[in-house]
């Protein structure tokens, strides 16, 4: 999938209040963002649509469930089940991401045939399934598995659907490390999207390499799925799929002086929505990554406005 992602600080000046200043945006910066995905003059967008964050007000850690999953694994379903209903019950704090792949990257569940002719895999996605499939005593050797903001547990980084709750239970009052504040416009015209992000490391003893990490979600689609006694749901809802990371690979943007202004870490993206999805039916989830221990600090849920 070709994207154009591009980051660059926001303008220290103004970021007292949220109400739109003049020229926020550091105009020597302007040729590292895709301007043209703006259906109008560039300036306008820098005076009237460029976000000021205000002060993060937000106190708790909001949790990530991936969900490592396969068209064609039967045990499938029920851990996508498990993972929605954690999302329910806790609304607003844990967020989940139906990645198609297995510890391998691509397996028999997740792979395509005339029957089976819809590829639900990306290059990112295959290859945070082998990151962590290929781990030393890793055991994650097969669907269903899954991370709960990659804490690890019991020398483990994946955990079985069966421990997701425990695991959400116990991470969730868990003192927040890392505060995550967005804003996105889209424009329909042009497919454009631009997101801009502001990242508050509240830990000062991290003292590991940190990366951001932007998701593109589909909300829900139905398609084919093997079910738990092994028939073809014709009509299955499929919710809360990872398509890509927008970024140059699932790594991550790191965390770097380059990216601060006054102690907080900015980062601003412009990315060309590809037209096989709706932007009603999709959102990003924006997160901070632990580049040593694996662990997801926090993420938040960005819709496309």
């Amino acid at each position: 999938m070709k994207r154009i992602i591009f980051f660059n600080l926001i303008a220290a000046i103004g970021f007292s209040s949220c109400d739109k200043i003049d020229n926020p945006y550091p105009v020597g910066n302007v040729t590292e963002l895709d301007t043209t995905l703006y259906p109008g003059v560039w300036s306008d967008y820098q005076a009237n649509e460029w976000p000021v964050f205000t002060p993060n007000g937000n106190a708790q850690r909001n949790i990530l469930i991936e969900d490592f999953t396969g068209h064609k694994c039967i045990y499938c379903p029920p851990a996508a089940d498990t993972a929605d209903l954690l999302h329910d019950d806790y609304p607003g704090r844990v967020y989940v991401a139906a990645i198609h792949s297995g510890p391998d990257g691509i397996g028999s569940f997740q792979s395509t045939s005339a029957e089976w002719p819809i590829d639900w895999t990306n290059p990112d996605g295959l290859a945070i399934g082998t990151h962590f499939g290929t781990m030393p005593g890793s055991a994650f050797i097969g669907n269903p598995r899954g991370s709960v903001s990659r804490i690890e547990t019991g020398s483990q980084h994946t955990l079985s659907p069966t421990n997701w709750r425990s695991a959400v239970v116990s991470a969730l009052p868990q003192p927040l490390k890392v505060n995550i504040q967005s804003s996105a416009n889209y424009y329909p015209s042009t497919r454009g999207l631009f997101l801009h992000t502001e990242i508050d490391v509240l830990d000062a003893g991290i003292t590991n390499d940190l990366y951001t990490v932007v998701y593109l979600i589909e909300d829900s689609l139905v398609a084919k799925q093997k079910m738990p006694d092994n028939s073809t749901n014709e009509n299955y809802i499929h919710r809360d799929v990872m398509h890509d990371c927008i970024n140059s690979n699932w790594n991550g943007l790191k965390l770097t002086e380059d990216n601060v202004i006054d102690g907080k870490y900015y980062f601003n993206y412009s990315y060309a929505l590809p037209p096989q999805y709706n932007h009603e039916n999709v959102h990003l989830l924006i997160y901070v990554r632990d580049a040593v221990t694996e662990e997801i600090y926090h993420v938040i849920k960005q819709q496309l406005e």
